[in-house]
């Protein structure tokens, strides 16, 4: 069987891969399996349900909710009549819903939950085209999704067939809101076969198999988490879908997968964690375990390390590192990582540890992975992102942007051809935005976005990311942004980890009852100067951070400081902090 379209998938692995627990969710304490025969009656149902709703070929639906078997089912269902798909954010304001759903003309919304539900109800007015609201979850008051698969009950399986064999591989499939760092989402027009061509070609990276579970955590509506949803159940990787945020530990014990995504910031808080119960052993436990991490910070596949090395390494594995692979479920083979740009001391350390970070990179207009790092170590260079994937040319402009071109390439922006034209040019190649470069002509390397570099006032350009990420290695910083364009120097907001800095006041007899106070305490401020100082000596001149403002709360994506992939908003955490960011600034 060819895959010409994404709703092959499905019977696709039935073919090959005939899985039992094709998809796997948690009710009541126990794991659901849905069989891939289950699967694709579902899926059908809610085709024929969408037909008998009126929905017919190009119409818009939507879907917010957590990751689920239904939310596959509405989106193979809809692709299959030639309905597009426009995922939407749980997390994301109410404004941003009525520009999406008016731009898009969304005819049907399904929810998960009461609140994403109430949150619709509230803009439904506001939105001409919505004619219906459906719940996953028992609502009172709200249609359910039962009620909805009740209409496709007296459907045709024939005429749904010939709608199915209507649909080319050029049609488009879903249209993706980009949340973007500024202005108004734009919607990017992927069609069935830029999303496949995607599947196809990195399903000869993947180091898992029809034997496999993947724990699936990172938002469905999110271009990687789809993607990677396809890939899987093409290939019959089991997909068990987390609880929630709060529960993956749990559920990483519990399901034992072999692969995972994730972005960075949550492998950091995992980090994170890992590392405040090393603070909390004492003696020699805690010895080893900063010994370990040691060692796991020099790890570097580039280069020997020698055989005294390797020997104090596979000690290290045996003694500490065991038991991180067995807080992760004992199972895991690789972290799959997107959206943003990895520290590398993690990559370093989790990778000695055994557990290989394939970090890739991409865009919701590329489908969206353009490259990623290999499961192979000799593929896997820390600091870049991989060479490209199977079928995709990548090159750098004169001025450092990287240009993408390939099947992966989106069809444009939905009602934008200004906006397309000014990302693809007339030979075909997408401007990324980003800037970077082919390390051995080969390996892809991300140094920044072009939209983020600045001037200083001396002329000279600063690449914020790289010296963000690497001072956010430091256990005491959790976030940081650089800011300086057209002043003297670069500077920067931090906000500093609450959890270690207690730690670190309480083992240096100071009195604290907030995190406010802690960063007003001279000690603290000294401690983070010496810091900055160590961390300088890295960057050149221009680059080094002359100044610094501790702040106190944690940035987040419901006070509108991140995206939902969790990238800094630079320009409204800029505005936040005007006085702090001019003080610094003031002689």
């Amino acid at each position: 069987m060819e895959l010409k379209r994404i709703f092959d998938i499905p019977e696709f692995q039935k073919k090959n891969y005939p899985k039992s627990d094709a998809l796997s969710e948690k009710i009541n304490g126990k794991w659901v399996n849905h069989s891939i025969d289950d699967c694709i009656e579902n899926i059908n149902k809610v085709s024929l349900a969408l037909i008998a709703s009126g929905i017919k070929k190009e119409d818009k639906i939507s879907i917010i909710s957590n990751n689920r078997p239904e939310w596959n089912f509405v989106d193979f269902g809809a692709m299959q009549i030639g309905a597009i798909n426009v995922p939407v954010y749980p997390t994301i304001t109410e404004e941003d819903y009525v520009f999406i759903f008016n731009d898009a003309e969304v005819k049907i919304v399904f929810v998960s939950s009461e609140e994403l539900f109430q949150k619709v109800q509230n803009i439904k007015s506001r939105i001409p085209s919505l004619k219906e609201v459906f719940t996953f979850n028992q609502v009172k008051g709200a249609s359910h999704f039962s009620e909805f698969m009740e209409r496709g009950k007296t459907g045709s399986v024939t005429e749904l067939e010939k709608i199915k064999i209507s649909i080319t591989s050029e049609d488009v499939a879903t249209i993706i809101y980009t949340s973007g760092t500024t202005g108004f989402p734009k919607g990017v027009m992927l069609s069935h076969w830029n999303v496949l061509s995607d599947v196809i070609a990195a399903r000869l990276l993947m180091p898992v198999g029809e034997k496999d579970k993947a724990l699936s955590f990172l938002p469905l509506n999110h271009s990687f988490e789809k993607m990677i949803s396809y890939l899987y159940l093409c290939y019959g990787v089991s997909i068990y879908y987390a609880e929630s945020m709060d529960t993956i530990g749990d559920n990483l014990r519990e399901v034992k997968p072999q692969i995972m995504t994730c972005v960075p910031r949550l492998l950091e808080k995992v980090y994170e964690k890992i590392v405040s119960k090393g603070h909390e052993q004492k003696g020699i436990k805690r010895a080893l375990f900063f010994w370990a991490l040691s060692l796991g910070a020099r790890w570097d596949n580039q280069k020997s390390n020698g055989l005294f090395y390797n020997l104090q390494l596979a000690i290290a594995n045996k003694l500490v590192f065991s038991k991180w692979r067995t807080a992760l479920g004992g199972q895991l083979k690789c972290v799959v990582t997107g959206a943003a740009p990895m520290q590398h001391k993690l990559l370093r350390i989790f990778t000695a540890a055994k557990i290989v970070v394939m970090e890739g990179y991409g865009l919701t207009e590329t489908s969206p992975a353009i490259s990623v790092s290999r499961f192979n170590l000799d593929e896997n260079v820390i600091g870049c992102v991989g060479p490209p994937i199977p079928g995709v040319e990548v090159k750098i402009a004169e001025d450092g942007e990287i240009l993408c071109r390939g099947p992966i390439i989106m069809k444009g922006y939905y009602k934008r051809p200004d906006l397309t034209a000014e990302v693809i040019d007339m030979d075909g190649w997408l401007h990324t935005g980003d800037i970077g470069e082919l390390v051995n002509g080969k390996f892809l390397k991300i140094t920044d976005r072009k939209k983020e570099l600045f001037k200083t006032s001396g002329g000279k350009y600063v690449a914020p990311q790289p010296i963000e990420n690497k001072f956010k290695e430091e256990q005491l910083i959790e976030q940081m942004m650089v800011v300086g364009a057209s002043q003297k120097f670069p500077a920067a907001l931090i906000v500093p980890s609450a959890n270690n800095l207690k730690i670190w006041c309480t083992a240096h007899g100071i009195n604290f009852t907030n995190t406010k106070e802690m960063i007003r305490n001279e000690e603290v401020i000294k401690k983070f100067e010496q810091l900055l100082e160590d961390n300088n000596k890295l960057f050149g001149h221009s680059e080094q951070i002359k100044k610094f403002t501790l702040v106190p709360n944690e940035w987040t994506i419901a006070d509108g400081e991140l995206t939902p992939t969790l990238k800094l908003k630079r320009k409204i955490i800029e505005k936040k902090y005007e006085k702090e960011i001019a003080a610094m600034y003031t002689d």
